[in-house]
């Protein structure tokens, strides 16, 4: 009678503080279909792996439980993310959320959702600049860096390998504008030229007359911000057949597993940029990934990790799931001075955490916040050698 009395009382109004063995809903708010779907399989397994670990170890709040709650996001339609944000935190009462995917979408679901019911968000991979000063409330926070940072590597990156023009084209959204604008005026500001910067709308057939335009601009290389399983792949499908350009730069939406399998050799020489991080907490999440049986390699998986881990654990130092409670601890726990705290180690923060210590959360993607709410970021450099995407270094 116990748990069943349990099991019908687990969800219910934000405002509640914890019991013990309370169940909290949880939500994973992401693109499982739309232009990143590839990457959707990742990121729901890191998260729901660290969800576990927390579950499993007995730990958080008198031995709390985590259950999760999806939502399709699309990636790029504000209003069906909305809608489904809107599911998981009035019917499931989701505490908090590991999402938005997008920008676009995360500012509309953070502005008519979160903010509103007051959910803390931690986006693993929206990237936009606008991300960094928009109206919050302490709400969200993001473990990917803003791609004003990204816009530099990729400047720099093109430096190093003695690229001087190049062609720019982005997804026509508040994620490709942004890292477009934010790389031409990196790359500029070191001497390059970028011939054109051109947007591009997803879910065309057919995309000849855009990459006509960019040969005609010229450049010895096209720079291409967009999504790898929406335009961006009909970008560089048009551009290899009609042989415009066959060597591109791939920041984070392009750098996944279908660039290996629609184009393998045809893009070698291409290379790409993407939030990473190496040593020891990195390979700690790989080493979990690989037990959890997914490709802890997948972009934003890692990210979405340490998203989930610090509501987790900013939940133990609050003593309480209710988000207005909990999210004036996130940031002393990202940025804390006590012992340092890897993936697969969360259940020795809880009891740090429980005994009135402190923890530094360096997770799998060496967590450092920066204007109070996202990653310092550093950054992964891939090469396409022989069909496949190789590390090259971190930076």
């Amino acid at each position: 009678m116990k748990r069943l009395l349990l099991a019908t009382t687990a969800v219910f109004a934000l405002g509640t503080a914890a019991q013990a063995g309370e169940v909290i809903p949880m939500g994973i708010s992401i693109g499982y279909t739309g232009p990143l779907e590839s990457m959707a399989p990742g990121m729901t397994a890191a998260a729901e792996m660290a969800f576990k670990e927390v579950s499993d170890s007995g730990l958080l709040l008198d031995g709390s439980t985590i259950t999760t709650h999806k939502a399709d996001t699309t990636c790029i339609d504000a209003a069906a993310a909305t809608a489904a944000m809107e599911r998981i935190v009035t019917s499931d009462k989701v505490r908090g959320i590991v999402g938005g995917m997008c920008s676009g979408e995360t500012t509309a679901t953070l502005q008519n959702v979160a903010m509103p019911n007051g959910v803390v968000m931690i986006a693993p991979s929206a990237t936009s600049p606008a991300l960094s000063t928009i109206e919050a409330n302490d709400l969200f926070y993001r473990t990917s860096p803003s791609d004003a940072r990204q816009g530099v590597v990729m400047a720099e990156v093109l430096q190093e390998r003695g690229f001087k023009t190049v062609a720019v084209t982005y997804t026509n959204n508040d994620y490709g504008k942004g890292l477009a604008d934010a790389f031409q005026a990196a790359f500029e500001a070191i001497g390059g030229k970028v011939t054109i910067n051109a947007p591009h709308e997803d879910g065309k057939a057919d995309y000849s007359a855009e990459v006509g335009a960019l040969a005609a601009a010229g450049g010895d290389l096209l720079v291409l911000a967009g999504y790898v399983d929406q335009g961006g792949s009909g970008i560089i499908r048009g551009s290899l057949d009609s042989g415009a350009f066959d060597k591109f730069l791939f920041p984070d939406g392009m750098v996944g597993t279908p660039l290996e399998t629609n184009f393998g050799t045809q893009i070698d020489g291409s290379f790409g940029t993407n939030p990473a991080s190496e040593g020891e907490g990195r390979d700690k999440f790989m080493e979990l990934a690989k037990a959890a049986g997914f490709d802890g390699n997948s972009a934003f998986a890692a990210e979405s990790y340490d998203a989930a881990a610090l509501m987790m654990l900013a939940m133990a130092k609050a003593k309480s799931s209710d988000p207005a409670v909990y999210k004036k601890e996130i940031l002393n726990i990202a940025n804390g001075e006590g012992e340092k705290i890897y993936p697969g180690e969360l259940a020795k923060a809880l009891e740090i955490l429980n005994n009135g210590g402190t923890v530094d959360y360096e997770g799998a993607t060496s967590v450092t916040f920066v204007n109070g709410r996202e990653s310092a970021g550093s950054y992964r450099e891939t090469e396409m050698k022989d069909g496949k995407l190789t590390v090259v270094k971190y930076r």
